[in-house]
């Protein structure tokens, strides 16, 4: 039986293509940097800039360059350039209500994870939101999986899930012995959570609600 749930932001809970691909751009145009086509700049969404920038064959001090000038205009401006995918913010308050522990755990820094879940009005059905720290001690999400797990004492093998829309979720999971929901809607694909080695996939919000509440 599920009773702690644990939630990726970006491309799961949160639509953050917009924001997220402006502040690239401006990235790369501030850097001087031939800026990539949106499709490509897309694909980073979801691992940590510092693990998908490299894609674009710059070197470790360009990217972390790049990710100062990409949060000149995340910070003011981009992150609030994002909504809530249909049915999410019902999904959170109805899994809350049926008593389940829902938490956080997202490669966004978590100051902005904060930021963003009070945006939404999603904060109060959150016991916990674990996210990536500046610094990058904390970076990859099985390491911000074991941040959140550690402030979950009741978490267990047995009852907690991850959901989300990428592989880095379904890793992140698999390394601490979960099982994982990969969402359709996100910037993923079936194939690659299927892949990935997804316990379930899901459509909608109704989807997951389903899964994480089945025999309860």
């Amino acid at each position: 039986m599920v009773t702690h749930v644990l939630f990726d932001l970006d491309g799961t809970i949160a639509d953050s293509r917009l924001g997220i691909v402006r502040c690239l751009r401006y990235g790369f145009e501030q850097m001087g940097l031939p800026v990539p086509p949106d499709d490509e700049l897309e694909a980073c969404i979801g691992p940590p800039l510092m693990v998908a920038l490299p894609r674009f064959g710059l070197d470790h001090d360009t990217c972390e360059q790049l990710i100062v000038a990409y949060r000149e205009r995340y910070k003011p401006i981009g992150i609030l350039e994002a909504e809530l995918y249909p049915g999410m913010r019902d999904l959170l308050y109805r899994l809350a209500d049926a008593g389940l522990t829902l938490a956080i755990a997202t490669s966004k820094p978590e100051v902005f994870a904060e930021r963003l879940v009070e945006h939404f009005d999603i904060h109060k059905p959150l016991s916990v939101v674990a996210g990536a720290t500046f610094d990058e001690t904390r970076m990859h999400k099985h390491d911000i999986i074991a941040h959140a797990l550690t402030q979950l004492p009741d978490a267990t093998t047995e009852n907690t899930v991850m959901v989300g829309d990428r592989h880095h979720d379904v890793d992140g999971a698999r390394r601490h012995g979960l099982r994982a929901i990969g969402v359709s809607w996100g910037f993923g694909s079936r194939a690659e959570l299927t892949e990935a080695g997804a316990w379930q996939l899901a459509d909608t919000a109704e989807d997951v609600e389903a899964l994480v509440t089945a025999r309860r």
